[in-house]
């Protein structure tokens, strides 16, 4: 009955005590038990182990100033410890930050040596969204591609990865939003590949920090979010080569704004849209190698965003 309640995998360890994997359930009120038998008890492994919790505001004895920012979060992932968090729970317009999402679930789901062909679909030709320009026919791989999308922050090649994968934007989105599920990530809900404005399409800070950690464990995910630049050749739709070289959104790695003095930004994702304001989801590392996620969303304009990024980072040496 217990097995059948709450899903406990249960094993007898050498020292003669049990040992519960806990599964995870989105709809179950808390994330770890005690398990208790007649003689004995044991702690059930929680399904946030390891992750930095928590269900309220961290603001005591920091110095960052909040102000109209839409949410606010600083993860320190050596320590499993939040030193920041205000309204990191809130439901908010992610904007292109959806693409880490997008690369983490054709990471999962795709293999980098996949050809993937631009459909009459992938073709955005709207004013002002960003676009690696793609015409339909034009072919790359997933490798290629994937650079192309956190690089750049191309939606169009967002369209391309999510059709090759789920075979259309629709069945993408729901890979993604399966995947979201798994994660814990239960304030999200997504609708598209790109983060280009929806209502039904939103996430929130926490969130932002469980997708992005999960993409990390994968080495090109790493990799390519650390580039200032990338140059490839792709085949274009009249089937001759073309070389293209994209520059990163990201602000430290063009060199543009400098982060505080002993942080290091690894890299990251940027996200802007009229709905959502700025956005950016960093991973940085101290002098000691401990590594952090911070999250800002919505900040109203992009100089506003960095400069509360680096006063949020300054509270890594505050603590």
């Amino acid at each position: 009955m217990f097995a059948a309640v709450f899903g406990l995998l249960i094993t007898l360890t050498g020292c003669g005590e049990l040992a519960y994997d806990m599964a995870y359930d989105p709809d179950y009120p808390v994330s770890s038990f005690r398990v208790v038998t007649n003689d004995r008890y044991a702690v059930g492994e929680s399904f946030a182990a390891g992750l930095c919790v928590t269900a309220n505001n961290v603001t005591e004895n920091t110095e960052f100033v909040f102000g109209d920012l839409g949410a606010a979060g600083l993860f320190d992932l050596s320590n499993s410890k939040i030193i920041y968090a205000n309204n990191i729970h809130g439901k908010l317009y992610p904007a292109s930050m959806t693409k880490v999402m997008t690369a983490l679930v054709a990471l999962k789901y795709g293999n980098l040596d996949d050809m993937l062909v631009a459909s009459e679909n992938a073709v955005i030709d709207e004013y002002g969204v960003q676009t690696f320009g793609l015409r339909a026919g034009d072919r790359m791989t997933l490798d290629q591609a994937l650079h192309i999308l956190l690089i750049k922050s191309a939606n169009d090649v967002g369209i391309m990865i999510a059709e090759h994968i789920g075979g259309s934007a629709e069945g993408f989105a729901q890979l993604m939003n399966d995947e979201a599920a798994r994660l814990g990530a239960t304030n999200s809900h997504f609708v598209n590949p790109h983060g280009l404005h929806d209502e039904e399409h939103y996430t929130t800070a926490y969130d932002m920090y469980l997708i992005f950690q999960e993409a990390m464990q994968y080495d090109e995910f790493r990799q390519i979010i650390a580039m200032e630049s990338y140059t490839t050749v792709y085949t274009n739709a009249d089937g001759n080569a073309s070389e293209e070289t994209v520059r990163s959104t990201i602000q430290y790695l063009t060199r543009n704004y400098a982060a505080p003095d002993n942080i290091t930004v690894i890299g990251g994702k940027t996200g802007t849209t009229n709905a959502a304001g700025n956005c950016l989801v960093l991973l940085v590392k101290d002098t000691s190698g401990n590594q952090y996620i911070a999250v800002i969303m919505r900040a109203r304009e992009r100089g506003t965003l960095y400069e509360k990024m680096n006063a949020l980072l300054s509270e890594i040496y505050r603590q």
